[in-house]
């Protein structure tokens, strides 16, 4: 039987909830690193991470396996090999990556490179800047060692040209529950990476860039408060550099679920059309709590620590 002071302190917790316009989430686990976060269900990308982390290897290493598994996935048709292309029928892939202490790479509409997560990595490690685009990219990746090759599948090409048949661009939510690859890991000695892939928007148009490759929009990490990144509607996240505002909310003292929840209602008041379209936020702090919120339901996400591996579901604003 719940006791009175037990009764009177979850009803003003809840009340508290209510008033500051939070969601209630389950109760977080104890603060754990190493730990590895991916957005949707992606066991197989936080294995590849785990395996890293688990060994005392750093946060960097584990983001970039992780990231280069949907990467090389035929069947994801968001990411890499496989992804759907764009109206002219090009697979264009964007990608970027940043390390604890600071130091980001990034590719934007890179063709005939199957992992963009490793050339952007080269971007940051060999080369004075962080990002390269199109064919500049594309030279430098065949310059470091990468393979030319041919990214659109035969499933991808026949939904393209059924597409074709009325040419009608429209975001699909949620997309079959997988969408932009988001990858943060913290290793056994506290230090965050992040890294982000993906193909864009199918059938957009040629050119087009979204928020993965950007930093502080699809992706943000800083080494003294946590990390975050986002999926979904590019356009939507670029507008209010989601990924850099959800780091900035967490040091300003909010959780990362509350600073998620706080990201995603300034993106809804500020988009008129938010209910046809989705995005979904991940972070995690340096006291190893985490978030995740979105527009609509359907979003959900890997987490591992301590060798377990979980599926969630993501809270969300429209109920």
């Amino acid at each position: 039987m719940i006791s009175r002071r037990d009764w009177l302190s979850r009803s003003l917790a809840g009340a508290l909830v209510t008033r500051l316009g939070l969601s209630e989430t389950v109760a977080q686990p104890k603060p754990s690193f190493p730990l590895i976060i991916s957005t949707w269900n992606n066991r197989r990308a936080n294995e590849a991470g785990w395996a890293i982390l688990s060994k005392k290897g750093r946060s960097l290493d584990a983001v970039e396996a992780a990231a280069r598994v949907p990467e090389a996935d035929p069947k994801d048709t968001s990411v890499g090999y496989g992804g759907l292309p764009d109206r002219d029928g090009n697979v264009t892939l964007d990608a970027c990556i940043m390390d604890e202490q600071g130091r980001a790479g990034s590719v934007s509409f890179l063709q005939h490179i199957m992992h963009p997560i490793s050339v952007a990595r080269q971007v940051m490690e060999k080369t004075p800047h962080v990002m390269l685009s199109g064919e500049g990219a594309l030279q430098f990746a065949l310059a470091n060692g990468f393979k030319k090759e041919n990214l659109l599948t035969d499933s991808s090409r026949k939904a393209w040209e059924d597409w074709k048949k009325e040419s009608k661009y429209k975001p699909v939510v949620n997309i079959e529950r997988h969408d932009t690859i988001g990858v943060l890991a913290v290793d056994a000695n506290s230090n965050f990476s992040g890294a982000c892939t993906t193909s864009g928007l199918a059938y957009k148009m040629h050119g087009r860039v979204g928020d993965s490759p950007i930093i502080g929009a699809g992706l943000f990490v800083d080494n003294e408060i946590g990390g975050a990144c986002a999926t979904g509607l590019g356009e939507v996240v670029m507008r209010a550099l989601g990924a850099f505002l959800v780091v900035e909310l967490m040091r300003q003292g909010k959780t990362p679920q509350q600073a998620c929840e706080e990201a995603i209602r300034r993106m809804v008041k500020k988009t008129p059309e938010y209910r046809d379209l989705q995005v979904g936020i991940l972070a995690v702090n340096r006291a190893g709590q985490y978030g995740a919120y979105s527009i609509q339901k359907g979003f959900n996400y890997t987490l591992t620590t301590g060798g377990e591996t979980l599926v969630r579901e993501a809270d969300f604003f429209m109920k």
